[in-house]
């Protein structure tokens, strides 16, 4: 049975959904391969609008079947690290997408499932969700994106003492911290909804906008002042009348 469903909705929305609830959706190798084929079908999929990540069942992600993913690998540093950046890949892709990427967090997400909602650029939980970074109290170290996603959104400072913790971060915390763009009843409908509303929209300007955010995050003003000029430039090409409503108005006055 697939682990991974991805449903393509007529409006260009895209619902990729973890499917192993038996097992709370955590990843293993055949959810690893399945999530990076997914990823890439997506990444390809030109009429692909705006794309929602959720869980099936009570869970979003229980984390990464650790025995299951690496105990073979498990006798060299060198083999671990290779089915780990396997793993990583498979969720790290989802931040590449050119789309707009929403997670439903409409359960627990722990370990590689924190990882996996952080790599998707707004997320929506519901009230009994929450973010469990859970690393340090497993005696492990961060992997898969996790120290960088959350010094991005919180600072050095702060994210370095919730990792250090190995804390749960619950859904009113994670909205206060910014990790939540919002908490609401049912996150998936909330989700689904305003995914349909971006893809309404010119999906060249909305893939430019997603862009350019992506540029902002790495702090560099010149390099985004550079793709705003560029990504303006031809949005407004694109809709001249907006500039036309302007000189009209110009020449009443």
């Amino acid at each position: 049975m697939a682990k991974i469903r991805l449903d393509r909705h007529a409006d260009g929305v895209r619902l990729l959904t973890l499917d192993d609830h038996a097992h709370r959706n955590a990843i293993d190798s055949a959810m690893r391969d399945e999530l990076s084929s997914a990823v890439a079908r997506l990444a390809a999929d030109t009429a692909a609008r705006a794309v929602v990540v959720t869980g099936a069942g009570s869970a979003f992600c229980a984390g990464a079947n650790l025995p299951e993913l690496f105990g073979a690998a498990a006798s060299t540093a060198t083999g671990l690290r290779i089915e780990l950046m396997r793993v990583y890949a498979s969720f790290l892709a989802v931040r590449d997408l050119p789309v707009p990427v929403i997670a439903a967090v409409n359960g627990p997400a722990v370990g590689a499932g924190v990882n996996l909602a952080l790599a998707c650029g707004i997320r929506y939980l519901a009230p009994g969700a929450f973010l469990d970074i859970s690393f340090v109290r497993l005696g492990i170290h961060p992997g898969g994106g996790a120290t960088a996603f959350l010094t991005e959104a919180l600072g050095a400072s702060r994210a370095l003492e919730l990792i250090l913790r190995g804390a749960r971060i619950e859904a009113g915390q994670a909205l206060e911290a910014g990790l939540a763009n919002a908490v609401v009843d049912d996150p998936l409908a909330y989700a689904l909804e305003f995914a349909a509303q971006l893809a309404a929209q010119d999906p060249e300007l909305i893939r430019d906008i997603v862009a350019t955010a992506r540029t902002a995050a790495t702090g560099n003003l010149g390099a985004v002042v550079t793709a705003e000029a560029v990504a303006q430039a031809a949005s407004l090409l694109r809709n001249p009348a907006v500039l036309a409503s302007r000189e009209s108005r110009q020449r009443s006055q």
